[in-house]
Order: structure tokens, then sequence, then C-alpha cells
């Protein structure tokens, strides 16, 4: 990694016998020391992302009235529209509205032991105004899917682990979510938070964003006692996904890959900035056992704190996220989550 940059890696030399090694270094190397790189040479051309971007800033541009009557607050899936400053992170308001959206399944039919975070799967809500919203991104959805799987391949193939390791925790119903998102400029408080310093729950984030920038990431310090390394300004490159792993593959690896913290600062008043992030996750009851290979030899281990817990089973690291941002949906939909959540944590 070059200082105050994100690796840039090449997919397409996944499938080149003399390239493919040293992508597999680079990989390893990005994964093991940063947690994000910037990804090409995946197959979605400028034009599809472009043509992407256009169908997001359709949707963004449709009366109020149109995006608040897909509002999440009538989701108990949390899937729908959430207002600008409808989402919290870090206990603060987001400076942003979005779109939240999964795979369409009916609604769950619960039985006396089922868990909870079954509530995450179920139908999305579209609106009426934009009905070509739905095949659309429905079809990038399944699209980044399998870049995606490409990519989780490659990652553990790069530790020494069996490229199907992960294979059947993603096999019939992987839990797949993307976000439309708008940052409409700066907050009239002056507050800067786009969206705050979090970290991503799950596997991989794959992240299509315009030409405006705001993305920071921090990488983490090389010892426990070592400063923090500079805030790394995310340049948008064309062509390119960001990429950034989640908590889940820390887990998975006892600390060696990395999940980063990561915020988006707001633009500038009157510049909106537009993102799509997709989040490919295993199912939600996959317990997430630990990768195989001699890199454990160097894991340091789960670093863990009370203010966030981490669970083996995806389904309650993912509950666990969505509790937090969206509390008013929580409020109206499910106002014993937090208390099984609770005790679950001990």
């Amino acid at each position: 990694m070059s200082a105050g940059r994100l690796p840039v890696l090449d997919l397409s030399a996944a499938t080149d016998p003399e390239r493919r090694d040293r992508f597999r270094e680079q990989l390893h190397d990005a994964a093991h020391q940063v947690g994000f790189f910037q990804l090409v040479g995946h197959g979605v051309s400028e034009a599809e992302a472009a043509d992407l971007l256009d169908l997001v800033r359709r949707f963004f541009a449709l009366p109020e009235a149109d995006r608040q009557a897909i509002s999440n607050l009538g989701s108990p899936h949390f899937r729908g529209y959430t207002r600008i400053g409808g989402e919290l992170t870090g206990g603060r308001s987001d400076w942003r509205d979005q779109l939240d959206i999964g795979t369409e399944r009916p609604a769950p039919v619960f039985g006396p032991d089922d868990p909870p975070y079954r509530w995450l799967e179920g139908p999305n809500r579209w609106p009426q105004a934009l009905l070509e919203l739905r095949d659309g991104i429905l079809a990038w959805q399944e699209r980044l899917a399998a870049i995606a799987h490409r990519l989780l391949r490659e990652l553990l193939a790069s530790l020494g682990a069996p490229e199907d390791f992960f294979d059947a925790a993603f096999a019939e119903h992987p839990h797949l979510r993307t976000k439309l998102v708008r940052y409409p400029g700066r907050a009239p408080d002056g507050s800067e938070q786009g969206v705050g310093w979090h970290k991503d729950y799950g596997f991989l984030t794959l992240l299509l964003q315009d030409d405006n920038g705001g993305l920071q990431v921090q990488p983490p310090a090389s010892a426990p006692d070592a400063p923090a390394p500079a805030v790394i300004e995310v340049t948008p490159l064309p062509g390119a996904f960001v990429v950034n792993l989640g908590e889940l593959l820390e887990i998975a690896t006892r600390g060696y890959l990395v999940a980063t913290d990561h915020r988006v600062v707001s633009p500038a008043a009157a510049v909106e900035r537009f993102s799509v992030p997709f989040f490919y996750n295993p199912r939600l009851d996959a317990k997430i056992e630990t990768v195989p290979g001699r890199y454990l030899r160097d894991a340091p281990g789960i670093a863990e704190s009370a203010e966030n817990p981490l669970f083996e089973e995806f389904g309650w690291n993912e509950l666990k996220g969505y509790v937090r941002a969206h509390p008013e949906v929580v409020r109206r939909h499910h106002p014993g989550v937090p208390a099984i959540l609770a005790a679950r944590r001990g």
C-alpha cells in the first residue's frame, strides 16, 4: 500500500496463470494490512456502472411523497426508504437518505424457536413511480454477487485455504443487501457526518461511487500501542469498485484479516454524492468457522469491545447492526429484540 492511497487490484489477473500468483499476493497484503482496496478488471463496464448510477439518481429525483410511501418504518424487514437523518451511526444521525434492498423473498413464517434475525429476510419496497428500478437493482445485485464470490475464493486461496471453504455458508439463501445512497450536501448545522465511523458487519462490501469524494478509511495500527496511521482519502477511480472486508472475515481469521473503520464526509453545500454499496454475506444462520492455513500463526486474535460484541452466527451480527442504526423501526416492529441481543452478549 502506497502512503495515503489504497491498493488497486486487477481481478482479471486471477484467470491469467502468469499473473495469478502476484495477484493473490497483493490481495493477501491488502486484506491483512488495511482491509480496503480498489478493484478493477471485474467485468462491469464503465457504461454499465454509469447507467446504474443514473437509475439511482432518478429514484432520488422522485417527489418526496413517492419516496416516503415506501418508508422503511413500514417494514419489519428493515427494507425501504430512510429519510435524511433517519439512520444512526455511533448514536448520531447520518446526513444522507437511502433505499435498503435485499434478496426478494416472502415474509418469513416463524416457528416458536426461530431467532428474530429471520426478520431481516422478506419483501422489498419499490416505488410505483419508477417500476424499472426493481429489475435494474435486483440484476445488479446478482451480478455483483458473482464478482464477490470469485473474489472471496481468491482471498481464501491467498491464505493457503481451500477456495470452497465458505461455499456451504453461501449456499441456497445468501443474504445479499444493496443500498442506494444520496449525500445531499452539508447538514444545516455544519456537521460533516455523511455517515459516521463504522465497520461493516459481514464478509465483503463492493462500493460503486460517483465522482464526488468523501470516503475516508482509518487503517489499523501496526501494533496495539502504535499510533494510528493517517486517514486515507479514497479518490474515486473510474471503473473501480471500492472493496472492504467486514467483521465476519475478521472473526473467521482470528483477526488476521481486518475489518476497517471508515466514514463518509458530507460534500459541500448544494453538492450531491451518490453511491451504491453492495454487501455480500452468507445465510443468516451460517456459523462462521476459522479458516485453516499457516497464516494463523501470525493471527493476533479478535479485539472485541463491550460496545461492539461480535457473534459467530451471522444473523445475530447483522441484526445487531440494524438495531443500532434504525431504532425507530425497532420500536415499531421489534421492541423486544434489544433485550434479546443484550442477553446473548452476556
